[in-house]
């Protein structure tokens, strides 16, 4: 009998049939079914695995058509043995490679690479952060099970015949018509702005969007102005261009109307809740930006994310919806909020830059996945993408007003950056406490937290206080606890410092 083993499905992620018809391939793959001798039938496999025979059925059937297996009359279901001859004879035969030297040339790399973008610093997350009971992680989100189930109803009828014609084929630099039309009637309306489909271009995500932008409009010769502190990835990916990077200061309503910005070529700013303080642009401000930017002559590039994430006040329309020059390249994300790791972006801009930006995406990777937009298409069109951003909204709203109450109540002595909403906050810790040393102390306790000075760009001089607090993936219940434990590491960090400093 095959030695197949099948779990539960809620355990292996995998339904039944899949289970077996992946065990199937395998043991036919690697030559554990002889091909003179008939597969067990249909209702014994079925005993056998305690399955019902309508599942052995249909696996069955799936490798007959696919060629794995060929069907005899009276005698019963065989190994394909020409199909897998076939697949023997793909293997590759790599002993010619031994008449070459062994030898590696360990300078082969520093010769021909022009610059490590490993060696930049960056945000380090650990991959385990779910293992913390007390996960203060910025980025991640927590698992919605009506989103997941509502987006997989969306993925299986984008798979459907009737929506096939729209990813089946290779669209060239083309976008899914339909994605675009919800975007410019469902999702920009809510920030202020009108669009034509010739002034947008889907990405794979926000990110991907900056750096088409940064290939284009960024390079050796151009000063890219950044927030200081700011977003890391946006800062390493216009710097790879060969820009000249300049810090610009941020206050209390984000990035500063300051002189520094008459030098730049491109800004980038974050204006809806800045990264990584949370701050948001007031009007005043964003109306001073706008016109600096038509003034001197600067192209600025708005990365509107968390936008839906305001719990005080109203919500605030985009830079770009007060741009009558062109200047304003418009960044938006779909999916950040959602799930950050199904990546689906886009670029709101003149057409005339959109059409080069397309170009430099068709060099790329020519366009994301059909298949993703049409679900995301029809996922926006029936009101799901909707429903899931109130449920966030109310979700982290609660979650920000017990993490603003449990910081004033058992850490007075830090300092809170004051914002409307967000899914973070940004923390300054007595003058003296080493960031670092609070993140191991805090690890130890099951508290995962991010330290700030990555956010500045001049490393030796940037503030060694300051943390941000990410609270979107935490269970509101932990967060109380979740602050004792910080509170704790913080006074640990504090006695391990005043040690040393007391030590001859």
């Amino acid at each position: 009998m095959l030695d197949i083993r099948l779990e539960d499905p809620a355990i292996s992620g995998q339904t039944l049939q899949q289970q077996l018809h992946q065990g199937l391939v395998d043991a036919i793959l690697e030559g554990r079914l002889p091909s003179h001798e008939p597969l067990p039938s249909t209702r014994d496999l079925a005993a056998a695995l305690k399955v019902s025979r309508n599942t052995v059925v249909l696996v069955y059937q799936r490798l007959l058509d696919d060629g794995y297996l060929t069907a005899v009359w009276r005698r019963g279901h065989f190994v394909n043995e020409q199909y897998i001859r076939q697949q023997l004879r793909l293997s590759v035969d790599t002993r010619t490679a031994s008449l070459f030297s062994p030898q590696r040339d360990p300078e082969l790399w520093n010769r021909h690479l022009r610059f490590r973008p490993s060696e930049a610093r960056n945000i380090v997350k650990p991959a385990n952060w779910r293992d913390f009971p007390y996960p203060f992680i910025y980025g991640q989100v927590t698992a919605d099970k009506a989103t997941i189930s509502r987006w997989r109803d969306s993925m299986r009828l984008a798979g459907s015949l009737a929506h096939s014609q729209s990813w089946v084929g290779d669209q060239v630099d083309a976008d899914d018509p339909q994605l675009l039309e919800q975007i410019i009637t469902r999702i920009l309306p809510h920030r202020g702005l009108r669009a034509h489909p010739e002034q947008l271009l889907i990405t794979i995500g926000a990110q991907n969007a900056l750096f088409l932008v940064g290939q284009l409009l960024a390079g050796p010769g151009r000063t890219v102005g950044v927030e200081n502190p700011g977003y890391v990835d946006a800062r390493n990916i216009f710097g790879a261009t060969g820009a000249d990077i300049m810090p610009l200061p941020i206050d209390s309503e984000g990035l500063a109307n300051s002189k520094q910005l008459a030098d730049c070529d491109m800004v980038y700013t974050t204006p809806s809740h800045q990264c990584p303080t949370s701050v948001t642009m007031s009007l005043d401000r964003r109306l001073q930006i706008v016109e600096r930017a038509r003034a001197d002559d600067f192209i600025l590039v708005e990365d509107d994310y968390e936008h839906e994430l305001n719990y005080l006040g109203h919500h605030r329309a985009a830079l770009k919806s007060y741009d009558n020059s062109g200047h304003i390249i418009y960044i938006g994300s779909l999916t950040k909020l959602m799930f950050p790791g199904l990546r689906i972006g886009y670029i709101l801009a003149d057409s005339e830059l959109i059409k080069e930006l397309r170009a430099v995406r068709r060099l790329n990777y020519r366009h994301p996945s059909s298949q993703d937009q049409r679900a995301m298409a029809l996922f926006i069109g029936e009101g799901h993408l909707d429903s899931h951003l109130r449920r966030t909204r109310d979700r982290l709203s609660e979650k920000w007003q017990i993490m603003q109450t449990e910081l004033s109540r058992q850490l007075p002595e830090i300092h809170v950056t004051a914002t409307t909403g967000g899914s973070a906050v940004w923390i300054v810790l007595p003058d003296g406490v080493d960031a670092w040393s609070v993140h191991r102390e805090a690890a130890r306790r099951g508290v995962l937290v991010e330290p700030g000075d990555v956010h500045y760009l001049d490393e030796a001089n940037a503030p060694r206080n300051r943390l941000r607090l990410g609270f979107a993936a935490i269970d509101k219940s932990q967060i109380p606890a979740g602050i004792a434990q910080l509170r704790d590491a913080i006074m640990a960090a504090m006695a391990q410092k005043d040690k040393e400093t007391a030590a001859p």
